[in-house]
């Protein structure tokens, strides 16, 4: 339910539909004529993956499909899955389609975990991306001649770049500012006045502080629009965050294995859900352990197939993120996506319950007196799961304050989760600020 952004004065907001002519032509097709490109594109996609990826080329025959199989697009359903896993077996560049030279640019995840996965784009993915990306930024608000700030972090992420191309094929101004000095950031919002800022939610957050820190006011500032992605954020942090700011807060969605930022977006007349550009992305929701397609409504883990990617077709992807697939509103053709507020391979298991950080999120900022700054620290102790909440005090929160605060927290656990936790409420800026995705789970658990 997303009602809470309208609780805040509209000084600075925009909110308007844009006229049907401002749509570009893809936005404006009936369901029968998307439904008909995105055929043409899939069986074209199957074909081109079969052919030029040795490892789709196996996956396809151990199932026993071929991309002749598919003359409907619920036949997508007969193909497997690609994981991350498959990315990081054929690591640096086995999954590509096109030969190097065709190859413009390389982007890359951390590999914090293992293998970093590799993606590649040739020119015309290249325009591809930046023309969704356009399509995005126009949909969260902004228009050509506006300046965009962008606090994504550039390099090998593909959030900064990806940002970038979009505002500049809108014909928008780009401030790349990426991520990190964050004193700096204040000072060029307040100095060059953007009207939107493309930036992870909880560096959104770190900024805040740093305009308050200078006795500087956020709704003065010229923002007018926030679009805001690459983590899970809850509603209650959107109306955090147009409170503090006078902002329109919208979510926006991608994955670097999909193609980056602009996969989906968040309108912001509506604000109800991420619209996919299917005409390039093709989505399922599937059952997370049991693997099979979800009818649209039901909650499960997102799956998408790329239809106009060359370089690195991408074929039933499982992102692991749990959302659900809805009709469209503001783009009536495209399905929306609920807000992603977990993935199936962060969530915490306590004690044999269930746990997700955006659950500890909601509580976090519905509970007076602290900040939006949390992590959760998981311990063992007595071979027993152990789980405590640190979040940090507003600078006003009187110290006396915080041993209720703490009991108001581990009582809405309890209730609502039916586990226990411990909770600390710390100094303000205690907890390590991020530039870019925010670490929300410190787990220090012995390894089996």
């Amino acid at each position: 339910m997303t009602t809470t952004h309208s609780e805040v004065p509209h000084a600075k907001r925009l909110g308007a539909a844009p006229a049907a002519d401002d749509l570009s032509p893809a936005e404006r097709m009936s369901v029968d004529e998307l439904r008909a490109t995105q055929l043409e594109r899939l069986q074209w996609t199957l074909q081109h993956a079969y052919e030029n990826v040795p490892a789709y080329r196996r996956k396809f025959d151990e199932a026993g499909v071929h991309p002749d199989d598919c003359r409907s697009l619920e036949d997508l359903a007969k193909f497997p899955y690609t994981t991350k896993a498959d990315l990081r077996d054929n690591y640096p560049f086995g999954m590509f389609a096109v030969p190097p030279e065709r190859v413009r640019r390389i982007h890359a995840s951390s590999g914090t975990t293992g293998r970093p996965t590799v993606v590649g784009y040739t020119e015309e993915d290249i325009d591809t991306w930046a023309t969704v990306m356009a399509r995005s930024i126009f949909a969260a608000g902004g228009r050509p001649g506006h300046k965009v700030h962008v606090a994504y972090g550039y390099g090998l992420f593909t959030g900064g770049l990806g940002a970038h191309y979009g505002v500049e094929k809108l014909g928008a101004t780009a401030i790349p500012a990426s991520g990190g000095m964050t004193a700096r950031q204040v000072q060029i919002i307040t100095d060059f006045r953007p009207e939107v800022i493309m930036v992870t939610p909880t560096y959104m957050l770190t900024l805040l502080d740093e305009f308050e820190r200078q006795g500087i006011d956020p709704r003065t500032s010229s923002l007018k629009v926030g679009i805001f992605g690459a983590e899970p954020w809850t509603e209650q942090m959107r109306a955090e965050i147009e409170q503090r700011l006078d902002l329109d807060a919208v979510d926006i969605y991608g994955l670097s294995e999909v193609m980056g930022p602009g996969v989906a977006q968040e309108c912001v007349e509506t604000k109800d859900g991420l619209h996919i550009w299917e005409d390039h992305f093709y989505p399922e929701v599937v059952d997370p352990v049991e693997g099979f397609v979800l009818p649209d409504g039901e909650t499960g883990e997102l799956v998408f197939t790329s239809l106009t990617k060359q370089a690195l077709p991408i074929i039933r992807y499982r992102t692991r993120d749990l959302t659900a697939l809805r009709p469209g509103t503001a783009r009536p053709s495209y399905r929306r996506m609920d807000k992603v507020t977990g993935r199936s391979d962060d969530m915490i298991i306590l004690r044999g319950v269930n746990l997700f950080p955006t659950q500890i999120e909601e509580i976090v900022l519905a509970t007076p007196g602290l900040a939006p700054h949390f992590q959760l620290r998981l311990t063992r102790r007595d071979r027993m799961d152990h789980l405590t909440v640190l979040v940090e005090a507003r600078p006003d929160t009187p110290a006396e304050r915080r041993p209720a605060a703490a009991a108001e927290i581990a009582a809405r656990v309890k209730d609502g989760a039916g586990v226990s936790v411990g909770v600390e409420v710390l100094d303000p800026d205690s907890l390590e600020r991020s530039v870019g995705k925010l670490r929300r789970v410190i787990d220090q658990r012995p390894r089996d």
